[in-house]
């Protein structure tokens, strides 16, 4: 239920209330500006830790210089702003407190010109303008209700499993359609003031949509799980944009020279990073290959692979340590509070040198049980751990340890050798169409997916002379 505005009055006669610098407006806020600065910046190395940054140093340069660029005709232009790509393939972009601007690798390559990255950064610094995120922590703290999170685990075995942290959360944070709205408002106004073409800004929206609704399975959820669709959206921005100054000429759309900044960008899912083949992980960038449980649900991530069981009650996870042998890292892991174990035995895994314990944990929520294998192995430790409740474990203990044991090295040549596909751009030689590209150059993607990247359709005529992006590569074997 919606607090109504005079309640939201009452409040701030007695609570803290504050001018929202985008929009005027007396709201309530708990959080004062010096601690929004505070919370972005821890929130940010969580969210580099967790995600990653893409590593494209000259790109990421560029998206902090074309950021200030447009956050310097926003409202509260005085905030410590930073931008940085990303490495996911989920399309989306988001913002957290503090005026931390994320955009993933995913987006760019959907995107056809600086205009369009224009609306959707716009959009995403209209979010901080606005104080949206500290809103909505302010209401929580009120209510005593804690940020909803996506997770693969449930909520009861969420606890146990540490699967999220605190900057995380805030990615997941959902908007209201009403917060949406004022972010679409204030992007156009900072695009505007920029000198970008309003005119592209309508179009992205429907394309993320229709993205949305087709993608998913990146580290950061898609732009609809963050970011819900208001009502007749494009028709709204479209009415705002005709209201307004109709004088475009000088207006900045530099689509070519945008396609060119995506010559090489990593498309999907990075294979070097590791890749699931049914239910086993391997990673050729660190030469190893892992066995999950069938039938439980795996993820990727930066910092570690997660197996969570279909009831959601045990985990299996792997990764590094960082601790210089395995007998420094078991002892680091058994002397945590709460932890208890019987001795440490070496032992040998695929032939490389580790240590094995069984150990309970002790929690504010219940006793878990598991079972920890550190191994050694190309000059770093790894961690793997297998556990349930300590109820649960006995039933679960035979399938964890079977898949702590599979760690081996990767010697598939092919699976070494496995590169990730890549955004190419081509010039158009004649007036063609995706459709007809597809018959005559190769591309892992279908046709139809090579249109939505382009923003068209398979069989739209395209000029001779157009720069179009294509996606080259094969998948991993």
């Amino acid at each position: 239920m919606r607090p109504s505005r005079p309640l939201i009055l009452a409040v701030c006669a007695t609570l803290a209330c504050a001018t929202n610098p985008a929009t005027g407006a007396k709201e309530l806020m708990l959080i004062s500006e010096s601690q929004e600065i505070a919370m972005g910046q821890g929130y940010d190395k969580d969210v580099l830790a967790s995600v990653g940054l893409y590593g494209d140093t000259a790109l990421q340069r560029w998206i902090q210089q074309f950021g200030l660029q447009l956050a310097a005709k926003s409202e509260r232009p005085n905030l410590p702003w930073t931008f940085h790509v990303v490495d996911d393939p989920a399309v989306n972009a988001f913002a957290i407190p503090g005026g931390y601007i994320y955009v993933t690798r995913g987006i760019l390559a959907y995107l056809n010109s600086e205009a369009e990255l224009a609306g959707v950064v716009g959009h995403e610094i209209g979010h901080v303008t606005a104080r949206h995120s500290v809103s909505q922590m302010s209401k929580q703290q009120l209510a005593q209700v804690g940020l909803a999170i996506g997770s693969i685990a449930s909520p009861d075995f969420e606890r146990y499993a540490g699967l999220t942290n605190a900057g995380l959360r805030v990615l997941f944070l959902k908007f209201s359609r009403d917060n949406e709205s004022q972010a679409d408002h204030l992007g156009l106004r900072y695009m505007r003031r920029a000198d970008y073409d309003a005119r592209e800004m309508p179009h992205v929206f429907e394309m993320l949509t229709r993205v949305s609704e087709t993608q998913g399975g990146g580290r950061v959820p898609e732009w609809l799980a963050t970011h819900p669709n208001p009502e007749n959206r494009r028709g709204r921005i479209e009415q705002e944009i005709a209201s307004g100054p109709q004088t475009f000429a000088g207006a900045v759309v530099n689509r070519d020279a945008y396609l060119r900044r995506l010559e090489g960008l990593v498309y999907g899912d990075d294979p070097r990073e590791g890749y699931f083949k049914g239910s086993v992980f391997l990673h050729p960038g660190l030469r190893f290959r892992l066995t999950f449980p069938d039938g439980w649900t795996t993820s990727n991530g930066r910092q570690s692979v997660v197996a969570v069981s279909p009831q959601k009650d045990a985990a299996v996870e792997f990764a590094p340590a960082t601790e210089p042998t395995a007998d420094a890292a078991a002892r680091a892991f058994l002397s945590q509070q709460g932890v208890t174990s019987g001795y440490p035995a070496r032992t040998s895994v695929g032939g490389l040198p580790a240590v094995s314990a069984a150990f309970a944990a002790a929690t504010d929520n219940g006793s878990l049980r598991g079972s920890a294998l550190f191994v050694e192995y190309g000059g770093a430790v790894y961690r793997l751990i297998g556990y349930s409740s300590a109820a649960g474990w006995p039933a679960y203990e035979p399938t964890a340890e079977r898949s702590l044991l599979s760690f081996a090295r990767l010697t598939d040549p092919a699976a070494l050798g496995v590169e990730p596909q890549r955004v190419t751009i081509v010039r158009t030689e004649r007036r063609t169409t995706i459709a007809d590209l597809a018959r005559q150059r190769p591309s892992p993607l279908t046709p139809a997916t090579l249109a939505l990247i382009n923003q068209v359709e398979p069989d739209t005529p395209l000029e001779a002379d157009r720069l179009v992006k294509w996606v080259v590569g094969t998948p991993p074997p």
